[in-house]
């Protein structure tokens, strides 16, 4: 007797590769229209953005700032401080006048000093401020800034003179300042006296 074999099953037709065609017209009203893939790829994150110096840019505003504001009055009308001749000094209010006598005698320990000779003006007036920042960072008080008599200048004018007066009195962190006495630079050269920290 002849037995009729059935065939093996991968060549029968699946319920799954051909699905009865109400199933698919439900499938694809629920699901809505499609858009073929073209990649199966993700796309990888964007690259953070590098680190920044935050102190070191707040530093270079500072020094930026100060470069843009260099308008100073001989003469400051709010406190009467004045220069004389080719004496500097200042003190600010409230400073006792005792103080700025020590100052202008030199009884002050000096715990460091600044010679800003043969810079430029905008050399000069970084060079002063990193120094001060480091001064106010050590807990330095009283000091000394050599900004040189003028002879070298052009006509002899002493330029970095007038501009370290200038910053000088723009800083906070300065309480007086005076020139210092012969021995220390005479009139090329100030005590400068700071907030301690």
């Amino acid at each position: 007797m002849n037995k009729r074999r059935t065939p093996p099953n991968d060549t029968q037709p699946s319920d799954t590769q051909n699905p009865p065609e109400d199933d698919r017209a439900l499938f694809q009203s629920s699901v809505g229209p499609v858009k073929p893939v073209l990649h199966d790829r993700v796309e990888p994150a964007l690259p953070r953005p590098p680190a920044r110096a935050k102190f070191r840019e707040r530093d270079e505003q500072d020094v930026l700032r100060d470069l843009l504001s260099d308008g100073f009055e001989p003469y400051d009308f709010e406190t009467g401080d004045f220069e004389t001749g080719e004496e500097l000094w200042y003190a600010r209010r409230g400073l006792q006048h005792r103080t700025l006598k020590r100052l202008r005698r030199g009884q002050f320990a000096l715990q460091a000093e600044c010679d800003l000779h043969g810079l430029t003006v905008v050399e000069a007036r970084q060079a002063l401020s990193a120094f001060l920042q480091e001064c106010l960072a050590r807990g330095r008080s009283c000091v000394r800034v050599i900004h040189g008599k003028g002879h070298g200048s052009h006509q002899r004018i002493p330029i970095l003179k007038g501009k370290v007066s200038g910053w000088l009195r723009q800083r906070d962190e300065v309480l007086a300042f005076c020139s210092a006495r012969p021995v220390d630079g005479g009139t090329g050269a100030v005590y400068v006296l700071l907030k301690k920290g």
